[in-house]
Parts: C-alpha cells; structure tokens; sequence
C-alpha cells in the first residue's frame, strides 16, 4: 500500500495497520554549505572534505560532501512530511540500525526521503515501530543513505 500524503496514526490499530505501508516520496531538499558548515561546528567534525570548498575542489567529489551523519540527521526533519505519530503518551527515539551511505551528497545538491513501516512490536505498555528509510539523492543511481529507525510508542 502506498501512502499519498503523510499518514497520521492516531490508534493502536493504525498502528498495527501500518505495517508495510510505503510512504513519500516527500519534497527535495537543497543541502547547502550553511547546512554542513552548521553540522560541523555542532560536532567538532571538520574534516577538509566537508568544510573546506577550495581544497575539496580538488578532491574525489569536486566539491564539498555532506557528513554522513549530517545526512542520517536529517531523516527526523523529513519525516513530517511522510507521517505523523499522534498515538500515545510520547515516542522516542530508540536508534537506528542497518545505517548505509551508499552515496555521497555534494554541496548543493537535492536529497528527498522514501520509507516503509517495517514492523510494529509489542513493547509491555509500548510499541517499538520499525521504519525503514531512503535518503534518495536527486540524478543519482543509489541512494545517499539507508537507514532502519526505531521508535517506543508509550501507549500506556
């Protein structure tokens, strides 16, 4: 099932529903030097490669790239526009596993995200849902990341 829009899950049954369903793709973003200059400053990951244009320039991509973790962060921030969990008391942010950077994302260029809800588990008074995701990476032929994330629904 595809999902058009983003999907809303309000009960345990949409929930439950879910399973399966593909979501996006959502709208293309620009990854702009302000971004990764940004992200480097907040972890102290200044690697010539991501932050210096003139010497990346000259380097495998031409240009800067992304962090790869810049590019795993910015799932959260796509997300609204492929679904919304208004389920229960809370949700956080359990992890992520099976994290892949098939693709570097140079300066300026547009990534958009795909998902799939996976799985939902039963947690005693929660739900560990599954979702996989795909930074898809505009005029590229693999992805910029793929990425299983895990969140608990507190349903109690």
């Amino acid at each position: 099932m595809t999902v058009p829009g983003p999907l809303v899950i309000t009960t345990r049954a949409e929930l439950d529903d879910a399973v399966g369903a593909a979501l996006g793709p959502g709208p293309w973003m620009a990854v702009e030097q302000e971004h990764i200059d940004a992200f480097a400053a907040a972890t102290g990951d200044h690697q010539w490669i991501h932050v210096d244009p003139e010497r990346a320039a000259t380097g495998p991509h031409g240009r800067t790239i992304a962090h790869g973790q810049l590019t795993l962060s910015l799932i959260s921030s796509l997300t609204g526009d492929l679904y919304r969990l208004d389920v229960g008391s809370a949700r956080l942010n359990y992890g992520f596993d099976r994290v892949r950077f098939p693709a570097p994302v140079p300066v300026g260029s547009r990534i958009r995200l795909r998902a799939t809800v996976a799985a939902v588990q039963p947690r005693d008074d929660a739900a560990l849902v599954s979702i996989d995701f795909t930074v898809e990476l505009e005029h590229a032929e693999r992805p910029a990341c793929v990425a299983r994330k895990l969140s608990l629904v507190l349903l109690g």
